[in-house]
């Protein structure tokens, strides 16, 4: 499903002039510079391609006759190649010294074999280029004050005073197809996509984009020996055991490359794994869900327009409004998830659904983690930002690995948030102390989920305080966040509180900590000129607490943390006075 639907989307890319992506035949690859000939073969100049968004240099990437993905061996391209094919040199270190001629060698005569026929004036100086090419020569030519950057990278042709490249030639690209789609070396078999009779890929070309492969791209089909090919194959070489034809194994690896391209929006990443999507067809979804997924810090889209619409339309899916999706409602979706593994990629997850399903899907995880907060900069939390708040230090690499794709599939499928994610939360809440919004708001949406899938007649937890609430575990969250109070306001300016040395063994053991909470807090309480209000809201706590549980399990601490964010966030909430002052 995933390579048939792969499929379908590059159908759909190649219709459209916006997309430019190549055609059959063809691939976008990184070029870096162009040699600038004369008619009679002249090397003139260079041109440098390299683009410069940042601070360095990147090749520019280009629409060019297809290279394939290259196997052992010496195999060039048509128009276009690394400068060991070329020139006849590069930077690599090679066991056989003389392998860069013999690059130099192949590539010329592939060039004469498909050109020599020609009348393109162009294909002619690329000719008469290479015949008069000596290597040991360079440091003479034009190109000697690029080397340094130039060696190994991919080069073009261009003829001098001529606005395009010579492999843009029409003549030469029709020459290069009639070429592409008559090689009597393929292996024809029955696609098992199609289901019919054509050539079949023996080599699937590289993915690449993927965050940690290798960057000359890894694979989703291969096969690199015996051992993994099905018994009695009369043809098991490399992907002919998994028959694919060349023409679906280029559509679907190009759009695979297309929507994992730098500047692609349709691409986040979410811990280790790589997360794509895509629709059928135009949706305002398709936007907006790279923000919701992938968000990696407030402050880095903060005042931006885009930020307000997506806080509208979460606000709006949140609060259980259908939000605009322009008649695409129907339309199918997919998003995928790829993460590295050696010389392969792996599918960590794949999702097929309705853009209304995702929308749905997406609203109930907000719904789920909707909880009331003081601070007004504080918005819905995307994947990216659930997932650092889990690691040591909020460094990404610390992210436990498999957590990103196991979280991401829970929200689309509207299953139970894995228990990772729970227990990795009040790990770094004891671990650090802190216990800020987006940790409890994941603790509340784990906890509400469980309860709807196990218990649907469960009361649902609310988003800000609920003294109706009798739960024990609640209670005492509760209690801590008045025992805290009354420390901080008995010992103005202490450096730690009580939730710095005791809130990991409070929430874990209350029966052996909180007879000790107690004292100390009625210590503090006697301090106080108006301890008597906070002496109150501790008795009404107690009444609804029989005994101090001697343990609590991992979704009563959730709980706990729950309970005393709620009554925390009471406590100082800003009243309507100096709400109306701030504005």
């Amino acid at each position: 499903m995933i390579i048939q639907s792969l499929n379908d989307y590059y159908r759909k890319l190649k219709d459209n002039p916006n997309e430019n992506v190549p055609l059959f035949g063809f691939s976008r690859e990184n070029i870096s510079f162009a040699l600038i000939l004369s008619p009679d073969g002249a090397l003139i100049d260079v041109q440098d391609l390299r683009i410069r968004p940042q601070n360095r240099f990147i090749p520019l990437p280009m629409i060019v006759p297809d290279g394939g993905k290259k196997a052992a061996g010496i195999k060039p391209n048509f128009l276009w190649g690394a400068t060991g094919y070329i020139l006849g040199k590069d930077n690599k270190e090679h066991k056989d010294p003389s392998r860069p001629a013999k690059m130099f060698s192949a590539f010329k005569d592939f060039q004469h074999q498909l050109g020599d026929s020609l009348e393109d004036q162009g294909m002619t100086a690329i000719l008469r280029f290479l015949d008069s090419w000596d290597v040991d020569l360079i440091e003479l030519s034009p190109l000697w004050q690029y080397w340094q950057d130039m060696a190994g990278t991919n080069l073009v042709f261009r003829l001098d005073n001529d606005s395009v490249y010579i492999h843009e030639s029409h003549v030469l690209q029709e020459k290069w197809l009639d070429y592409y789609n008559n090689n009597d070396e393929s292996y024809q078999s029955y696609c098992l996509i199609s289901g019919k009779k054509q050539p079949i890929a023996r080599l699937h070309p590289s993915i690449k984009g993927v965050t940690g492969s290798q960057s000359s791209g890894a694979s989703i089909v291969s096969f690199n020996l015996h051992a993994f090919c099905s018994y009695g194959k009369t043809k098991d070489d490399q992907s002919y055991n998994a028959p694919v034809s060349e023409t679906i194994t280029f559509n679907y690896t190009t759009a695979l490359n297309h929507l994992l391209r730098k500047e692609s929006t349709q691409k986040v990443m979410i811990g280790d794994t790589t997360v794509i999507f895509w629709a059928e067809g135009t949706t305002p979804v398709t936007g907006l869900l790279a923000t919701i997924l992938g968000a990696k810090a407030q402050d880095e889209i903060q005042n931006t327009n885009a930020v307000k619409k997506l806080r509208f339309f979460l606000e709006a899916i949140r609060d259980g409004k259908k939000p605009d999706l322009q008649d695409t409602e129907n339309m199918k979706f997919f998003i995928l998830g790829l993460a590295p593994n050696n010389a392969r990629l792996s599918i960590r997850f794949w999702h097929q659904s309705t853009v209304e399903d995702v929308m749905n899907k997406v609203a109930m995880h907000f719904h789920d983690m909707a909880l009331a907060t003081n601070y007004d900069d504080e918005t819905e939390p995307s994947v990216w930002r659930l997932l650092l708040e889990t690691a040591p230090q909020r460094k990404p690499a610390n992210i436990p690995p498999l957590l990103g794709g196991s979280l991401l599939r829970s929200i689309l499928t509207g299953a139970m948030y894995p228990a990772m994610i729970l227990t990795a939360m009040l790990n770094r809440i004891k671990a650090d102390q802190s216990i800020n919004y987006i940790r409890v708001a994941i603790i509340k949406a784990y906890l509400v989920r469980i309860n709807r899938i196990r218990n649907p007649q469960q009361k649902e937890i609310t988003m800000a305080l609920d003294p109706e609430e009798k739960n024990v575990a609640y209670l005492l969250g509760r209690l801590f966040a008045w025992l805290e109070k009354a420390q901080k306001d008995a010992i103005p300016g202490a450096n730690s509180t009580i939730k710095d040395r005791f809130f990991g063994s409070a929430s874990a053991t209350p029966g052996s900590v909180f007879p000790i909470l107690l004292r100390r807090g009625q210590h503090h309480i006697e301090k106080l000129e108006f301890g008597s209000y906070i002496d109150k809201q501790i008795e009404g706590i107690l009444a609804d607490i029989q005994t101090f549980p001697r343990h609590l399990n991992i979704e009563d601490q959730g709980l706990f943390s729950i309970g005393y964010y709620h009554q925390k966030n009471m406590i100082y909430k800003k009243s309507d006075k100096q709400q109306q002052q701030e504005d």
